[in-house]
């Protein structure tokens, strides 16, 4: 699928790193390193601006190297954004290590899924289906 974006970066353009990469890294777009001291939240900017077809969102969600080696991630994961939205791609990234980190300009910081998505129509009905669930919450399996 082709979608129209705009690159105000100076880095190349979100791409997959593999033939079968669900998702694409986002680079931090920075005029000088930010520091994340521990459990501090920063939204860092990619200097991407996209527009996505009705009926798709993107997707941001944490970078799985990054989380385990540097115990940084993002927040609200996985952020959205909608097709109706063309502001900057930012990314709100927290810190959960006990150790300063340094987002430097270029590093990857995020990636970005692109998904289609459906649209719910409400019907109010008095009760619902039987299930072998049921109304079992978290952990109702016992396993």
């Amino acid at each position: 699928m082709k979608v129209e974006i705009i690159n105000h970066s100076h880095h190349q353009l979100p791409e997959y790193a593999t033939l079968l990469s669900a998702g694409m890294d986002l680079r931090a777009n920075l005029d000088e390193p930010v520091v994340l001291k521990p459990l501090e939240r920063r939204l860092i900017p990619t200097g991407l601006f996209i527009a996505l077809p009705a009926g798709y969102e993107a997707q941001v969600r944490p970078r799985s190297g990054l989380a385990i080696k540097k115990g940084v991630t993002v927040l609200n994961s996985p952020g959205t954004i909608d097709a109706d939205y063309r502001g900057e791609i930012c990314v709100i990234l927290i810190n959960l290590s006990q150790n300063d980190f340094i987002v430097n300009d270029g590093e990857r910081i995020a990636q970005m899924v692109i998904a289609r998505h459906e649209k719910v129509e409400w019907s109010n009905v008095a009760c619902l289906g039987d299930t072998e669930r049921g109304s079992g919450g978290f952990g109702h399996s016992g396993m």
